[in-house]
């Protein structure tokens, strides 16, 4: 099972590094995203609704999955181990991320309008009024951020349960994805049952975004970054999000900032084209030590 788990986790970061992500009309979590939608309307009793959502949609997406990969598996071991890449694969990004982030930056050195568009693909601020360092921040931000939510959390999933079968621990991803997606769609105050979302999503992300931070902090050759970090990170409302995204503020001597709601490493400048590519190495050099260390863990 170890060389298995190993070879899904392998497999999927390279179908990430070569396809980027699967196309929109087949994508899982473009797929999800339609079930979500109906949800997403007044109901009599919204606190029990968004129990039932935020409870219910997760697991039948990760049972779905399981009963999928636990079928194949069973036929034959080496088919449902490439299975269980695609799934990763459809459910961690690393390579989107980062080339979005190169794409935002790059434009707000030529084109500050085009920038501030492009940026809505990596952060829902309103970034009709921000300026060339504000959208670098908010890329940066969002690439720090986006790393616990868009890998480094599912792959967690995966290696707390694939010792036990392959099925479960490519369950598992989905599910944490399932539920990331969830909080991105659903939890809002503004929205009626965006309460259980966001609330189960800050539970699971807990540990993932700690360990994201971690994992920066060695990629920037800094392990101290995280320490020097530790304040800041409980400056944003959310208790997860602060973690990563203060710790790579700290580790290139930059401040990061969102108008009205934080500010990350106050007394150091918004970070240049240089500090947002800089960023760019890092997270990249984390996200592969994320999958390092997947693939190690589960080995064993």
């Amino acid at each position: 099972m170890g060389l298995t788990a190993t070879t899904a986790v392998v497999l999927g970061a390279g179908l990430d590094v070569v396809f980027a992500e699967p196309p929109t009309r087949v994508h899982p979590v473009v797929w999800f995203g339609k079930v979500v939608e109906p949800f997403d309307r007044e109901w009599s009793n919204p606190r029990a609704a968004s129990v039932v959502v935020a409870l219910g949609l997760p697991f039948l997406a990760a049972f779905v999955v399981w009963s999928v990969v636990d079928a194949v598996v069973s036929i034959l071991p080496a088919a449902g181990a490439l299975l269980a890449a695609v799934v990763l694969f459809s459910t961690t990004s690393l390579r989107m991320l980062t080339d979005t982030t190169r794409d935002v930056v790059a434009l707000t050195e030529r084109d500050l309008d085009a920038a501030r568009t492009e940026l809505r693909a990596l952060a829902g601020r309103d970034a009709s009024a921000l300026s060339h360092g504000e959208v670098r921040s908010a890329a940066v931000e969002s690439l720090a951020e986006n790393l616990a939510d868009g890998l480094v959390g599912p792959l967690f999933g995966f290696v707390l349960f694939a010792p036990l079968s392959l099925s479960l621990g490519t369950a598992a991803a989905v599910w944490v994805k399932a539920v990331n997606t969830l909080d991105s769609m659903l939890g809002y105050r503004s929205k009626p049952v965006g309460w259980a979302p966001a609330r189960l999503d800050d539970a699971v992300m807990w540990v993932p975004a700690r360990l994201s931070a971690l994992l920066l902090a060695l990629a920037a050759h800094d392990p101290a970054a995280l320490h020097r970090a530790r304040e800041d990170a409980r400056v944003p409302s959310s208790p997860n999000s602060g973690w990563p995204m203060a710790t790579l503020a700290v580790a290139l001597d930059v401040r990061l900032e969102k108008t009205g709601h934080y500010r990350l490493n106050a007394g150091h400048p918004l970070p240049t084209a240089v500090d947002a590519e800089h960023a760019v190495r890092v997270v990249t050099g984390a996200g592969l030590l994320a999958v390092a260390l997947a693939g190690v863990v589960v080995w064993f």
